[in-house]
């Protein structure tokens, strides 16, 4: 069952809280294709979870649906055992972005630096999953032999979800995945909704969408603004904007990773700490023994996003993200609750646990707060 669902206009949605909530309805989705699936993610993982998607995958290619399959290259791990398997079960396969010598250190790096971050399921156009879950055991329920790591999914069903197919499809003929059965999706232009939109970015010089949603929402707050952020390293203009909400008296809350498998990033965030807590915005990490990584954010019980973005220069500047953002209260209260049972598992951080942290570790804090643009 899903945590919570809501009706936005033509569209049904859910709020899929960790794997345990959103691997099976991922899956069933899959096993309800009639035509196609489009699936796109950073991390996928020859497991126990990646192996129950796989094999769902080739059921339905074999079944005579247009499988598409596009995984980061650099962030996954596919063997070519298994690519070779899938493409005889008829799943067309596009590897993001594999390693090139360019001809120069410097190009290849660019191409290194810029993966695809999203994670995005599309089934016949209708049913639509995005949010911060890759396709491996760390995200899997812990009774399910995963770790149980703490992430946030949605679900959309209806028109909308159309928009994160065309931006699946957009990727994949830019990058020059295999062919594709085009009449298969030429979708029935249908009315989406003005309260839910898909904001993506690609590598154009102008990808700000996601940033300057997160800006304007902030902007408007008149009374709460809650985030959660795995990675959280966001541009000036954010923390301008969440530092002026507080001193409008808007709550600013943020919980942040405390255990995370990026520590370089978790010390650069500590930079942080010390500003937002001069401005009275609340500061939690979360402290669970379990890893964070979700990507929300609810302003006002009404504005949500849910969805691949961190506020970090790598989500924001470099890789491909997809969020998700949703007007509606009954969504938007929903999200609001499952922000505030989160901090049950959280440390509230004051000035003097930045006290405690040690010469050693503010220093650390220090340098790696320098070089956040490149982390």
């Amino acid at each position: 069952m899903p945590y919570a669902e809501a009706r936005v206009g033509p569209n049904r949605i859910a709020l899929l809280k960790d794997g345990f909530q959103a691997y099976p309805a991922m899956l069933a989705a899959i096993a309800s294709a009639k035509s196609t699936v489009c699936l796109e993610t950073y991390i996928l993982r020859e497991d126990s979870t990646g192996n129950r998607f796989l094999e769902a995958l080739m059921e339905r290619a074999r079944a005579g649906v247009e499988v598409l399959l596009m995984y980061d290259y650099w962030g996954s791990d596919v063997s070519d055992m298994t690519l070779t398997t899938l493409k005889i079960a008829g799943v067309k396969v596009l590897p993001f972005r594999p390693w090139k010598y360019l001809g120069s250190f410097a190009r290849a790096f660019a191409r290194v630096r810029k993966r695809n971050h999203r994670k995005s399921l599309i089934v016949d156009g209708m049913i639509g999953f995005t949010g911060g879950l890759n396709i491996s055991d760390d995200y899997a329920a812990v009774e399910d032999g995963g770790k149980g790591w703490r992430d946030t999914h949605l679900r959309i069903y209806g028109p909308d979800a159309a928009a994160l197919e065309r931006l699946f499809l957009t990727t994949w003929q830019s990058n020059r995945g295999p062919t594709i059965d085009g009449p298969r999706f030429r979708r029935p232009r249908q009315a989406g909704c003005e309260k839910l939109r898909v904001v993506g970015n690609d590598f154009a010089l102008d990808r700000k969408g996601i940033r300057r949603a997160y800006e304007d929402a902030f902007t408007k707050a008149k009374e709460r603004v809650f985030v959660t952020n795995a990675y959280f390293l966001p541009p000036a203009k954010i923390i301008k904007a969440l530092v002026a909400a507080a001193k409008r008296g808007v709550r600013v809350g943020i919980i942040l990773a405390a255990t995370t498998d990026v520590k370089l990033v978790l010390y650069a965030a500590r930079g942080l700490y010390p500003k937002l807590l001069k401005n009275k915005i609340e500061v939690y990490e979360w402290n669970a023994g379990r890893v964070l990584h979700a990507k929300t954010a609810v302003v006002d019980g009404l504005w949500a996003t849910v969805g691949s973005s961190n506020l970090d220069p790598l989500s924001l500047r470099h890789n491909l993200e997809v969020n998700a953002i949703v007007v509606e209260p009954g969504f938007g209260a929903s999200l609001e609750k499952l922000w505030l049972e989160d901090l049950s598992n959280c440390v509230r951080i004051t000035k003097d646990h930045i006290k405690e942290y040690g010469l050693v570790d503010r220093l650390l804090s220090w340098v790696a707060y320098q070089f956040r643009h490149w982390l």
